[in-house]
């Protein structure tokens, strides 16, 4: 007798979800200097394994240093000028990507966003987990928190 595929369930039938822009939700962990807004996540959707939302860096602030865990994250500047700021060799590294560019944040890794310009930074995120893993660091240079 030839093996039958295995049973089907309704997953293969799961209704899709829109997140309308006016409905994204700053009920996520925040940082000083920073608006997070979650739109796809565990909360919002059933998600999973993914989070997604956006960031809004308004202009002459920073988020202050952070992590995000074990979650790796993926960010695309849509609009402003925000610059990305990372510990490497005991010296802080500034990323200063344009609109329409990438930046990779890997897990556990310390960082800060930073807005030096006079219009607010817009970012979209999303993240290996489920959920908005943010765990602020105290204040100072990015050299001393390792």
């Amino acid at each position: 007798m030839a093996e039958q595929p295995p049973e089907r369930h309704d997953d293969w039938h799961r209704p899709l979800r829109h997140v309308p822009a006016a409905d994204l939700s700053e009920k996520t962990t925040q940082s000083s200097g920073m608006r997070r807004l979650e739109a796809v996540s565990g909360k919002t959707v059933g998600a999973e394994k993914v989070w997604m939302g956006q960031a809004h860096v308004g202009p002459g602030t920073n988020s202050g240093n952070h992590h995000h865990g074990d979650s790796e994250s993926a960010i695309y500047v849509v609009s402003g000028h925000p610059v990305f700021v990372f510990a490497e060799g005991g010296e802080e590294v500034r990323l200063t990507p344009e609109p329409g560019d990438y930046i990779f944040v890997p897990p556990w890794t310390p960082h800060r966003e930073e807005n030096p310009g006079s219009e607010e930074a817009v970012i979209v995120l999303a993240r290996s987990s489920q959920e908005a893993i943010v765990v602020n660091l105290p204040p100072g240079s990015l050299t001393d928190q390792a």
